[in-house]
């Protein structure tokens, strides 16, 4: 089953939110806890599908397309800002009636977690970061960033053509990797002319420098719920920050998964499963 919720985000946008998986079969809807998946920069709510789905059997997960990715509002003038991003993941967990929940972010949407779980600690009763780092990105990653998307060979003539670009030719790809191929066939919509991304280039730019520029550890050190910090062996997150991310956090854990990059839960989803699935276990039924 897949389910489409909308939700109304920050200013009256329209958001889209997704079950993966029928509700958990013990009790009603309304007593199974709540999580909140979030999408990274790019990504969209069905890169949750499968942790959606293992979640389901016992929790209701719901995940959500953030503004300007998936299914959700598009508007041209914005705001990409961290507060309408927070102010959505707060509306939807209201809405829909998740509080307090556990909150599972990737990349930028593990900083919007952790900013709502600062903000709003009734709303938030653990969190998982995946793969983002508290140090400033700064200038130059930013202007990599842009060059980047002009290298995009946008149209794509098939999804074949996005899959291999993205999982081989791409020159920030260090080794085949199907997986990234395959995340990044997911946000590619067919248009007459081609293949092309279902975000603006020049939105998700604006979103980025939003978060780029700045460190957010101050808000890492006011989250006081229970957080598990999870990295890729090769993922941009390294170790040693993210350990003092773990250190810096009232009540932080940490885990890591071999064999996986940035794409976590999507690049290696056992070992994801395996890194994580303990640490829900102990916030959500202990």
């Amino acid at each position: 089953m897949v389910r489409r919720i909308d939700v109304t985000g920050a200013g009256g946008l329209r958001l889209a939110a997704w079950e993966f998986a029928d509700p958990p079969k013990s009790g009603e809807v309304e007593r199974a806890p709540g999580v909140l998946l979030l999408h990274g920069l790019m990504g969209r709510a069905s890169h949750w599908a499968g942790t959606a789905r293992w979640l389901s059997e016992r929790h209701r997960a719901v995940a959500l397309d953030q503004r300007g990715h998936g299914q959700s509002g598009k508007p041209a003038d914005g705001p990409y800002t961290r507060d309408a991003y927070v102010e959505d993941a707060e509306a939807a967990l209201e809405q829909l009636g998740l509080g307090p929940a556990v909150v599972i972010g990737h990349s930028m949407g593990a900083l919007t977690g952790w900013q709502l779980a600062a903000k709003r600690p009734d709303l938030v009763r653990g969190l998982v970061v995946c793969d983002m780092r508290a140090s400033a990105l700064g200038s130059a990653s930013q202007r990599e960033w842009e060059d980047w998307f002009r290298a995009w060979p946008v149209p794509f003539a098939t999804l074949a053509d996005v899959r291999k670009w993205f999982g081989e030719d791409d020159p920030w790809v260090e080794r085949p990797n199907p997986a990234r191929g395959a995340f990044y066939a997911e946000v590619m919509a067919e248009s007459d002319d081609g293949w092309r991304p279902v975000f603006d280039l020049g939105q998700m730019l604006r979103a980025r420098q939003t978060y780029a520029y700045d460190a957010h550890w101050e808000e890492l050190a006011q989250v006081s719920c229970p957080t598990l910090v999870v990295r890729g062996i090769d993922g941009e997150l390294g170790r040693a920050e993210a350990q003092e991310m773990v250190r810096v956090l009232p009540f932080g854990e940490y885990a890591e998964v071999a064999d996986a990059g940035h794409l976590v839960h999507y690049d290696q989803p056992e070992g994801w499963r395996t890194a994580v699935e303990p640490f829900l276990d102990g916030v959500l039924t202990g």
